[in-house]
């Protein structure tokens, strides 16, 4: 049996601002009506960052808005933190690599895998602005190098 996933929220502005070394995938810990407005494709993840908070792993900063459906009585809030469900290995993996000096830990894409609310999660180091310039410039290469093979057939 094949898995589908349906991607929700990507944030592109990942691998330009930041050197992406592992991916890590996770599981969301949610409640009902953050997953009907998941499902709904209600959600950014361009501000939100991971941190370790007593040996577990938080996705702060992650916005779902509210349901417009549900209960005007639900008190939780669009961006609070969410608990992410890793395994121990990879826990303790990401627990000593962000104790390292300059390591983050970024949201790159928010999707379903059949039922289930996933999130990869990469470990990068933020690039400097002469970095980011030097992306830049070589993506600018790429694209004119594909537009003269293109026109030359």
């Amino acid at each position: 049996m094949e898995k589908y996933y349906k991607l929700v929220a990507d944030n592109r502005k990942a691998y330009f601002n930041y050197i992406i070394s592992d991916v890590f995938t996770a599981g969301i810990v949610l409640s009902g009506a953050e997953v009907k407005s998941l499902r709904l494709g209600q959600s950014t993840i361009r501000d939100a960052f991971g941190r370790v908070v007593n040996g577990e792993v938080f996705l702060h900063n992650m916005t779902i808005p509210t349901y417009g459906k549900g209960l005007k009585t639900s008190s939780s809030e669009e961006s609070r933190a969410r608990k992410l469900l890793l395994k121990r290995s990879e826990l303790n993996k990401i627990i000593g690599r962000v104790s390292e000096k300059g390591l983050t830990l970024v949201p790159i894409k928010v999707y379903f895998s059949g039922d289930w609310a996933k999130v990869d999660m990469g470990l990068g180091k933020a690039k400097k602005t002469h970095e980011k310039r030097e992306s830049i410039r070589q993506k600018d290469i790429n694209r004119e190098t594909q537009r003269i093979l293109k026109e030359k057939g």
